[in-house]
C-alpha cells in the first residue's frame, strides 16, 4: 500500500522500519518541527526523520496541521491509508480523510482504558496487571475510533514504563503491519462506553512520593514515572531521586523490627510507608543525591548516616 506515516518519537520508529520492511511504499513521513536537545540546545531531528532521509522518503514537519494547505498536500498525495503512532498532534476531519482508506492510529492500551498521551505510564502508575495495544480507525475524538486489531500482554511484576514502552513499540508494530495487511477486510468494532479512562500527560510533580500511601502503590509510581519524570523525594530540604525500591513485606517488616511511621528512614535504607501492618515499608535500592552519582541504599545510608531521619 502506499503509506502516509505520521510519527515523532522511538515508539513510532518500530512501525516506520516495519512497515517499510514489509514492503509497502512509504510516500512520506509527517513529524513534528526539529527541537533543541542537549546542553547545547542544538536542534535535532525526530528519530523517524532521521529513518526517512536514509531511505530517500521525503518528510514534512509542518509547525501547523490545521491548515488547509497542509490537507491539500495530503490529498495530492494520492494515499492510501495514513498511519499515525505517537505524532503529538490533533489532526482535522480533512486530514484523516485525505488518504483513500483513511487514518488508523496505533495506540499503545487496551482501549477504552487509557486514552490520551500518556497511556503505558499510567497503566503502570496504577497497578495494571497488563496492557497492550490496539489499532484503530481513526476519527475527530481523542482514541475515540473503532478498533482493528488489539494485542495484550502481561505487566512484569518489576517492569517500568520505560521497559514496557519497548515491548510495545515492537509489539505495536506487528500489529500495525496486520492491520494494514488486513485492512481492506477487516470491520472495526466500536469502543464500549463502560471503562473509559484517561492518561493525561506527565508532569514533574507526578514523581513526588508521597510515603502516606501503600508500599504497593509507591512501588508501581516509582515504575511508573521511570524514565521520566523520575521519582524523588525531599531529604534535607533537597530532591533526592528515588531510582529503584522494592516493597518489603509486612512479615519481613515485622522481622526486622521495623514498622516505621510514613517517610521514616530505618535500617538496611526501609522506609515507613501509610500502609498500616498489614502492608509493610519500601526498600531503597538506588537513588541520587543532588549533584552526585547514583549510589545503592547500603551506600545513602553509610555515606549520608541517613538512619532516623525522613523522606517527605
Amino acid at each position: 500500500m502506499r503509506i502516509g506515516f505520521f510519527g515523532t518519537p522511538g515508539f513510532a520508529l518500530e512501525t516506520l522500519r516495519a512497515l517499510h520492511a514489509a514492503g509497502h511504499e512509504i510516500a512520506l513521513v509527517v513529524a513534528q518541527p526539529d527541537k533543541p536537545a542537549g546542553r547545547g540546545n542544538t536542534l535535532s531531528q525526530p528519530v523517524t526523520v532521521q529513518f526517512a532521509r536514509e531511505h530517500g522518503i521525503p518528510t514534512l514537519q509542518p509547525v501547523k496541521v490545521r491548515v488547509p494547505e497542509f490537507a491539500e498536500l495530503l490529498e495530492a498525495a494520492r494515499l492510501d491509508v495514513g498511519v499515525v503512532v505517537a505524532y503529538g498532534r490533533i489532526l482535522t476531519p480533512r486530514v484523516l480523510q485525505a488518504p483513500r482508506l483513511g487514518c488508523i492510529n496505533v495506540h499503545g492500551s487496551l482501549l477504552p482504558r487509557w486514552r490520551g498521551a500518556a497511556p503505558i505510564q499510567w497503566a503502570v502508575l496504577s497497578g495494571d496487571a497488563e496492557s497492550g495495544v490496539c489499532t484503530m480507525q481513526m476519527e475527530e475524538g481523542l482514541d475515540t475510533g473503532p478498533v482493528l486489531l488489539r494485542a495484550a500482554t502481561p505487566i512484569g511484576p518489576r517492569e517500568t514504563a520505560g521497559e514496557l514502552f519497548e515491548r510495545l513499540a515492537k509489539l505495536g508494530a506487528t500489529l500495525a503491519v496486520e492491520t494494514v495487511a488486513a485492512l481492506e477486510t477487516l470491520v472495526p468494532q466500536p469502543q464500549p462506553s463502560e471503562g473509559v479512562t484517561w492518561a493525561r500527560p506527565l508532569e514533574k510533580a507526578d514523581g513526588h512520593l508521597d510515603f502516606t500511601q501503600t508500599a504497593a502503590a509507591l512501588d508501581c509510581r516509582i515504575r511508573g514515572v521511570t524514565p521520566w519524570p523520575g521519582a524523588w523525594a525531599m531529604f534535607r530540604g533537597e530532591p533526592m531521586k528515588i531510582l529503584e525500591a522494592v516493597p518489603v513485606g509486612p512479615s519481613v517488616a515485622r522481622s526486622m523490627d521495623q514498622r516505621l511511621p510514613p517517610g521514616l528512614i530505618g535500617r538496611n535504607a526501609v522506609v515507613g510507608t501509610g500502609g498500616g501492618a498489614s502492608d509493610g515499608s519500601l526498600t531503597l535500592v538506588r537513588v541520587q543525591l543532588p549533584g552526585k552519582k547514583p549510589v545503592t541504599g547500603a551506600e545513602f545510608m553509610n555515606g549520608a548516616r541517613a538512619l532516623g531521619e525522613t523522606l517527605t
